[in-house]
Order: C-alpha cells, then sequence, then structure tokens
C-alpha cells in the first residue's frame, strides 16, 4: 500500500469555526476535493445551512465557507490505508497535521468540529497532547459523519446535528 496525503487546508485566516474530517476517502483523493463522494452528506448538508438548500459545485462551496469564516482540514496529513474506510488505516503509518502551527497562525478559531467520532479519536491521540492549554480549552464538539459508511443515521438526522455549525458561525 502505498503513502496518501491529505490536503491543503480549505479556508482563510478569517475562520473562526474548523470542521476536522479524519483523511480524505479514495474518491475525494482522486478528485482532489474535499468530501467528494457523490454520497457523502457534507456538500448537501452547507447547502441546507447556508444555501437555502440549493445545491452547490464544489468552488460554490469552498466560497460559502470562507464567507461563513469555516475552515475544513483533517486531522492526518498522511497515512497508509487501504480503501476509504478510517478503519482500514493503518495506526504505525499515521502522521498528522501540524496544529501548533496552525493555531498561531489561525488564531480566530475558536470552535472545532469533528466530522465523526474516528476525526475526534485521532486527534485526541495524536494532536491534544502536543497543544498549548489554550488551545485545548477551544469549544470541541463531535458531529456525526457525513461519510455514506456511516448510515446508522439518516440524512435528516445529521442535518439536524450539524445546524449546530451554523449557529455557531453567526
Amino acid at each position: 500500500m502505498a503513502m496518501i496525503q491529505g490536503f491543503n487546508l480549505l479556508g482563510n485566516d478569517q475562520a473562526h469555526t474548523l470542521i476536522l474530517g479524519s483523511m480524505p476517502s479514495v474518491t475525494s483523493l482522486a478528485k482532489q476535493q474535499y468530501y467528494a463522494h457523490p454520497r457523502n452528506a457534507f456538500w448537501p448538508i452547507i447547502a441546507a445551512l447556508f444555501n437555502q438548500g440549493v445545491a452547490l459545485d464544489y468552488q460554490q462551496g469552498q466560497q460559502i465557507l470562507i464567507e461563513q469564516k469555516i475552515a475544513v482540514w483533517d486531522v492526518l496529513k498522511s497515512c497508509t490505508r487501504q480503501g476509504s474506510l478510517d478503519s482500514e488505516i493503518e495506526k504505525n503509518s499515521i502522521t498528522a497535521n501540524d496544529f501548533v502551527d496552525f493555531f498561531d497562525v489561525y488564531q480566530g478559531i475558536g470552535r472545532v468540529f469533528f466530522n465523526g467520532g474516528t476525526a475526534e479519536s485521532l486527534y485526541k491521540k495524536h494532536v491534544w497532547c502536543a497543544l498549548p492549554v489554550s488551545n485545548q480549552t477551544l469549544n470541541y464538539i463531535k458531529l456525526p459523519s457525513t461519510s455514506p459508511a456511516f448510515a446508522a443515521m439518516s440524512y435528516a438526522d445529521k442535518l439536524a446535528a450539524w445546524a449546530a455549525i451554523k449557529g455557531m458561525a453567526e
């Protein structure tokens, strides 16, 4: 298996909210776009919350997130993984993104939302202990994964949970 590399941050230094995934899927990596799998609920949720439900292409979605001062990134910078499932990430291959430097540059971030439990657990295991206390006291919230692999929750229930980013983004 080859080492896979995550993406650069989607957003800018005006962001006050950060959404963290684990690592892009095979489809996302092939398209070089966050949440590119057609059944991933991320972009439909963003459209429902910030674009009156009107579907967004990738560029429009990026622009809306920037306007809402929301950044998107992944916990992992690189790893080895067979397929797209987080459960297939080889634990000894993990390199986390540099969040100490990130929070030095993006000082306006006050809220961090995890797109699913794996993103949260990877962050706690590979990032948390290296952070200054000021970054450990940010508002951290786990949201249900938008991945199609998380089929235990309906789209409507995911949307209801993800509405938390809208109230906090204003």
